[in-house]
């Protein structure tokens, strides 16, 4: 089960509270699951209890122990155990992995992408920005995304430079004022600096990292190959787990879904998050939350890497295909996330 998964089976467990009369509130929207913060325990916790303890008028504890048996026996859960003021901490099968990982290596970089459009009708989501590089890199990038979601979209700037293409390999749909077709406005605030020095992929992180309201850095720091530089932390996650699938081939093995007893929660959390971070960004018209996801990801998966590959005289096993699965899952997420914002993802670094 996914976190994605886990999300609606709590929300699930709501509803059915709510029919069977023991919670009077109105179902939310979305239910956050999370590890586990400190005193927890399972794989994941969530603080729906404490939501809806208000509009319920009773004890967040109380409202927990209504949900707790809508939960115990779902496929997948293991057990659920409430904590502090009414958290329910969830733990899940040992293939709960496996099935995450399995489903990614599967989608491979279109992991996260909707199946359907989300304009049936054929209607347009048209962007328009002013005649400004930061503008104009944060469209094309929002159109990506919308466009992994199933939208179609057009872009229109008020100015273009032919440079920018060859640059940033950025492009619009049409130049010129705003269409009469009321376009959602693309306006972020500017770049204070020029930043096509810094090469293409520097750039657009660069530019796309900062929320939109945000001034962006520009600077040689984004091409520092240090782990103090977030974009290289992502791109070395990805080449490392490249390598791993390399050096694992020399060894004789590949990668095989399978349960990973060790594995970060932290890392399956983010990585079954990623569905929910591109429908946000898509949604908010945001691609930094991609950016910023794309860092919690290797910095998720940089501490597991090494745990990879068999030490010294080991033979590989069952656990060392599983945790090269695992590995590969996590690049598979970087290398998409990177393509949607227009940045490559080198397998060597």
């Amino acid at each position: 089960m996914t976190p994605a998964e886990l999300s609606s089976t709590v929300l699930h467990a709501v509803r059915r509270a709510v029919d069977a009369g023991e919670l009077d509130v109105t179902v939310p929207a979305r239910a956050v699951v999370a590890p586990p913060g400190p005193g927890g325990c399972g794989d994941y916790a969530t603080n729906i209890a404490l939501q809806l303890a208000r509009p319920a008028g009773q004890p967040p504890y109380r409202v927990a122990e209504v949900l707790r048996p809508y939960l115990v026996g779902v496929d997948g859960v293991a057990d659920v155990v409430l904590t502090g003021p009414g958290f329910l901490n969830i733990s899940l099968g040992g293939a709960a992995p496996a099935t995450l990982v399995e489903e990614i290596l599967r989608a491979g970089t279109r992991y996260g992408h909707a199946d359907a459009p989300d304009a049936p009708d054929g209607s347009v989501v048209r962007l328009h920005c002013p005649h400004d590089l930061r503008a104009v890199v944060v469209a094309d990038a929002v159109a990506r995304v919308l466009r992994c979601q199933g939208a179609l979209v057009r872009v229109t700037a008020e100015g273009f430079d032919r440079e920018w293409t060859a640059a940033l390999d950025v492009r619009v749909d049409g130049v010129g004022p705003a269409p009469v077709s009321l376009p959602v406005t693309v306006r972020p605030v500017p770049a204070p600096a020029d930043p096509l020095p810094l090469g293409r992929d520097a750039a657009r992180w660069a530019l796309l990292h900062p929320a939109a309201h945000d001034r962006p850095r520009i600077g040689d720091k984004h091409l520092a190959q240090r782990e103090g530089n977030p974009l290289f932390r992502v791109r070395y996650a990805h080449a490392r787990s490249r390598a791993l699938t390399r050096n694992a081939a020399d060894l004789g093995f590949t990668a095989e879904p399978g349960p990973v007893p060790d594995a970060p929660q932290e890392l399956l959390a983010a990585l079954g998050d990623h569905p929910r971070v591109l429908a946000a960004a898509a949604a908010h018209r945001a691609p930094d939350r991609i950016a910023r996801h794309l860092v919690a990801v290797a910095d998720a998966a940089l501490p597991f890497l090494p745990t990879v590959l068999p030490r010294g005289g080991e033979k590989p096993s069952a656990a060392h295909r599983a945790r090269l699965a695992l590995a590969q899952a996590a690049g598979t997420v970087l290398a998409g996330g990177l393509t949607l914002l227009g940045i490559d993802a080198p397998d060597h670094l």
